[in-house]
């Protein structure tokens, strides 16, 4: 799969930018600032109908415009796709696939394949337990529509379970009755999701730390450890012994939205001792595992998008990193950086078509 052209309109600081990508290398150079990043967030946009940095969607429009418009043409197994989205303040989000406006929009998430690497990662590492287990849902949504499905209905349950607990709490009063239908809920779709989860993470562990070992040439040893309430106990018995200590808090306190996942450098968190250049080889590494993860469940090669990531990095592992995205099993990638010397180093070892933009202050323009 390929995105061949975007035009981008009020997103962030791009007033207006229509772009041809090449179907293996682009190269987005440009200063801190520039919109380098603000490319590769457009297109990450189409795929998962939302930013990889705001939450809100409003701050995606240029501060002096009303509204933003993407649009994105692909090559998918051989097939045409058209995405538009567009956006107007005080109005709904709309995405369509091919002039068809979605009903839903978790019905697009998994159909174009993106993988993302951002110096905002760190956050899986430094960040709370939230931080984890939104990595976990967002690999296993891209692929599984149903956990996506059972995630949303979960997590509504959780919200629905814990008005109550404070309605209990205000009235003075409690049912047990009436908390056990949300516990049923929780049961029902929770352990559908552990199910995925643990599946998901028994699969992703040896390909994390092939690729840590091939980019950190063997120098330390990495761990990944899914930890969660339901490995030793049953969901529904959970639910029942911590009713008193739930009444008390005021909200559901065991299940699968307090599930984490323990990073480790040897035997010991990496958020504790790993160094800047470990911490960001673990996280390449991850989001490398990701991509095969993927790729292998879908059929379909995610498009790669890297944000600055050489930096806080020796020069042996920028070298094992462009070794390790030169290859065959890599499709579509997108790049960006200050340093052109990285760049012409990958298009070295790729030896295909590549094409290089200028970003300066929103203007996108090819490099002849």
């Amino acid at each position: 799969m390929r995105m061949e052209e975007i035009s981008i309109v009020n997103f962030k600081n791009i007033n207006e930018a229509t772009v041809e990508f090449s179907p293996r290398l682009n190269c987005f150079i440009g200063k801190n600032g520039a919109g380098k990043t603000n490319m590769l967030d457009a297109i990450y946009y189409l795929s998962f109908c939302k930013s990889f940095f705001n939450a809100s969607d409003l701050l995606n429009i240029n501060h002096e415009e009303s509204y933003f418009m993407l649009n994105g043409s692909y090559d998918r197994l051989d097939s045409s796709e058209t995405i538009t989205c567009g956006i107007q303040k005080g109005q709904k989000k709309q995405f369509k696939r091919n002039s068809k406006i979605y009903k839903k929009l978790q019905d697009h998430i998994g159909l174009l394949p993106l993988v993302m690497i951002s110096p905002s990662d760190v956050e899986l590492i430094l960040g709370g337990s939230d931080e984890r287990r939104k990595f976990m849902d967002g690999v296993i949504s891209q692929y599984n529509q149903n956990y996506l499905d059972d995630l949303l209905k979960y997590n509504r349950a959780v919200v629905q379970r814990n008005n109550l607990l404070k309605h209990f709490a205000a009235e003075g009063r409690f049912d047990a009755d009436l908390l056990s239908i949300w516990d049923d809920q929780l049961v029902e779709y929770g352990t559908r999701i552990h199910r995925e989860r643990t599946e998901f993470v028994e699969k992703l562990i040896p390909v994390f730390q092939r690729y840590y070992t091939f980019i950190s040439q063997g120098n330390e040893e990495v761990g990944l450890v899914h930890q969660s309430d339901l490995y030793e106990n049953d969901f529904g018995q959970l639910l029942k012994d911590s009713v008193m200590k739930d009444r008390a808090a005021q909200y559901t306190t065991v299940g699968v939205h307090k599930d984490d996942l323990l990073l480790k450098l040897g035997e010991f968190p990496m958020k504790k001792l790993g160094s800047q250049g470990q911490k960001k080889t673990y996280l390449v590494a991850l989001k490398l595992a990701q991509f095969d993860f993927i790729k292998e469940i879908s059929g379909i090669k995610p498009i790669l998008l890297l944000d600055d990531i050489f930096d806080k990095l020796d020069q042996h592992r920028v070298e094992q990193i462009v070794t390790t995205v030169a290859g065959e099993q890599f499709g579509q990638i997108f790049i960006t950086d200050t340093d052109r010397s990285h760049l012409d180093a990958i298009i070295r070892k790729l030896g295909t078509d590549f094409r290089i933009f200028n970003v300066e202050t929103g203007k996108v323009k090819p490099v002849s």
